[in-house]
């Protein structure tokens, strides 16, 4: 009996688990156009009143992974294991810059399939584009040649890697239902699915600078990606990390590259990202067997930076997506990065502390500056950004900047500034400074 796309709404609308053959046959009819845009919001609206299951999940994320092409490894000679990371999105988390080429020093493949930024959040795709040349559409051809000779490689999600992904979020993002859970899992995961990874590690960012601003609805979602990753046979763990400040010492796309750059030459300006990026791999390494131990997994991270070779596949891997030859030898010729200027505390505060931040105002000084979007397919300024950003417990005075604002211009600079100045909260006693960035971790 043919199954009618209205009796499938009907269903979930009522409360109903879905069966495999029914999601199966929504998800088919999605990809060919079948299914309307209106139907989609339907089939969302009834999912995020009624909710999905873990099997419902699993296999609505399978049924997306299927829509399109999924990435066969086994021609390309691989002799390591397929890994990546998702992070749920946060200021300054240039990790996978970082975590990408380590893994692929450790003896890891990469292929990461990358996002864009959008409202206060940064993305990795964006920060790519910051490089001269770079191709963040390649073909998926290449992407895996690229993948197989250097280790890894970051690029977008084309349009042929869970394309009923794409139809999917762009309804729910115009009609209020990107919040549920099983549809954000069956999201993130059919591209991870679909990129042929054999293990994966997801970082769940929680705090006033997040999409998640509670730790128990952080915890929700940790378990529903876990599970249903793991049940679709892609093992898959979570970190749930604290972005109640800047991960990194600076935000904004070229400002992040350099960043990342400085780090894997062994110049770490932000201990935490440091600590973020080093767990991550450190749980990808043991997961696939690469590590027998935490301190095994340790050790060799130690020798990817220290030796080079993390920096090394890194630049391999720019030159090959279209990147200079030289960028790791010379990536100050190659980013352009906008003047700076300082931002100061009103006078009143001079020698009071800074208590806490308010991470998304930091995150909007870089969206005022045309370094973030407010709409999808707006073009970035990819120079501008802020840097070197007090933290929780840092003293204040009138000789050190509460951060440093990258602006084209005066307007720029002011509107940045103003919001740079909002999210400073400060006291007269001083508080004691986080002292880690991570919260806890979740398998299925």
């Amino acid at each position: 009996m043919d199954l009618l796309i209205p009796e499938i709404i009907r269903s979930k609308r009522d409360g109903n688990a879905l069966s495999p053959a029914e999601i199966r046959r929504f998800i088919e009819g999605v990809a060919s156009d079948e299914v309307s845009d209106a139907q989609i919001a339907a089939f969302s609206m009834a999912a995020y009143f009624q909710d999905l299951n873990m099997a419902e999940r699993t296999e609505l994320t399978k049924s997306m992974r299927d829509s399109g092409e999924v990435l066969n490894w086994g021609g390309f000679g691989l002799h390591g294991p397929v890994l990546d990371k998702h992070s749920t999105g946060g200021i300054g988390d240039a990790v996978s810059l970082m975590l990408a080429p380590i893994l692929a020093a450790c003896g890891g493949f990469v292929p990461m399939i990358a996002g864009r930024g959008l409202a206060h959040t940064g993305g990795t795709v964006d920060k790519l584009e910051a490089i001269p040349g770079y191709s963040t559409q390649p073909t998926v051809r290449h992407f895996q040649q690229v993948v197989a000779s250097t280790g890894m490689a970051i690029a977008g999600q084309t349009a042929d890697l869970a394309p009923a992904d794409r139809r999917m979020y762009a309804t729910r993002d115009v009609t209020a239902t990107v919040e549920q859970y099983g549809l954000i899992t069956a999201s993130i995961l059919s591209k991870k699915l679909a990129a042929g990874l054999e293990h994966l590690v997801m970082d769940i960012k929680v705090g006033n600078g997040a999409f998640m601003k509670d730790l128990d609805a952080a915890r929700a979602l940790a378990h529903s990606l876990c599970k249903v990753g793991t049940d679709a046979g892609m093992p898959t763990e979570a970190l749930l990390t604290s972005m109640d400040q800047p991960l990194a010492h600076s935000a904004g796309n070229a400002l992040e590259v350099m960043e990342a750059v400085r780090y894997l030459q062994g110049n770490i300006d932000s201990e935490r990202l440091d600590e973020v990026t080093r767990t991550l791999v450190s749980m990808l390494l043991r997961q696939s067997s690469l590590a027998s131990s935490d301190e095994k997994a340790a050790a060799m991270i130690d020798d990817a930076l220290r030796s080079g070779r993390a920096a090394e596949h890194f630049g391999r891997s720019i030159a090959a997506m279209g990147g200079p030859v030289d960028f790791m030898e010379r990536p100050t010729a190659h980013l352009e990065i906008a003047e700076k200027r300082p931002v100061f505390a009103a006078p009143q505060f001079n020698g009071f502390f800074v208590d806490h931040l308010d991470t998304r105002s930091l995150g909007m000084a870089v969206v005022a500056l045309g370094g973030g979007r407010t709409r999808p397919n707006q073009v970035l300024d990819l120079a501008v950004g802020c840097s070197g950003f007090l933290m929780p417990g840092d003293p204040v005075s009138a000789e050190v900047p509460l951060a440093w604002v990258h602006a084209r211009n005066d307007a720029g600079f002011e509107r940045a500034a103003h919001r740079v100045q909002e999210a400073y909260a400060f006291s007269q006693k001083q508080v004691s400074p986080t002292n880690s960035m991570l919260l806890e971790r979740t398998k299925a």
